[in-house]
């Protein structure tokens, strides 16, 4: 997985770390929820989508969409699909993974470049790259926390930590590694301001 430094940003640095946090997010709130009963991740409970696994669904399904604008294929809603909890769950992690190595492979100047949409909701908008970037990333982070209120409604209150800030700390700096103990000099002559090391989703989605 890619971390941006955290010594130095630029826009495309920021959305590129903020699509590596959701991908993190993601892994570790399916994670918790695949040691749950399924009965309980299936029932129905009151909230924008009826239960945890039509949560779930909606935003692979949304993630999907937008996925499919920022790279000028536009993929259809799939309103209604009745796949496994198990399938689910794996499709939201690696629609999650698709989305963050998308964001890692734009340049500076893809990520400002407008594009052309047509959405089932409105008309035809223009927009820069990065708003569509962060509108899907504001709307799964949302519907997240939907997921953790309805746990609670059922009983499930271990709910593992995905705050942003967490993730900085505990994730991203470990992460990092030696490259947090390097002098300013050292990382400016290798580079490291600009982008660390790629690792590996299963190292720091148990984190």
């Amino acid at each position: 997985m890619f971390y941006t430094s955290i010594h130095r940003s630029s826009l495309l640095t920021q959305f590129q770390d903020m699509a590596a946090y959701n991908c993190w997010a993601i892994t570790r709130l399916t994670d918790w929820l695949k040691s749950k009963p399924a009965v309980l991740l299936e029932a129905t409970v009151a909230s924008s989508f009826p239960g945890i696994k039509a949560t779930l669904l909606h935003i692979w399904e949304v993630e999907r969409e937008w996925m499919g604008h920022l790279q000028q294929k536009p993929a259809q809603l799939q309103q209604g699909i009745d796949d496994n909890l198990s399938t689910v769950m794996n499709r939201l992690v690696e629609q999650a993974t698709d989305f963050s190595d998308y964001v890692q492979s734009l340049t500076e100047e893809e990520i400002q470049e407008e594009l052309y949409c047509k959405l089932w909701f409105s008309e035809t908008i223009c927009r820069p790259r990065f708003e569509i970037i962060q509108h899907c990333l504001n709307h799964s982070t949302y519907h997240r926390g939907q997921v953790v209120t309805m746990g609670h409604q059922l009983g499930l209150k271990d709910a593992p930590m995905t705050d942003y800030m967490f993730y900085v700390l505990k994730v991203k700096e470990q992460a990092s590694g030696s490259a947090a103990t390097e002098t300013p000099a050292h990382r400016k002559n290798t580079g490291s301001y600009a982008r660390n090391s790629f690792l590996a989703v299963n190292f720091f989605s148990k984190q």
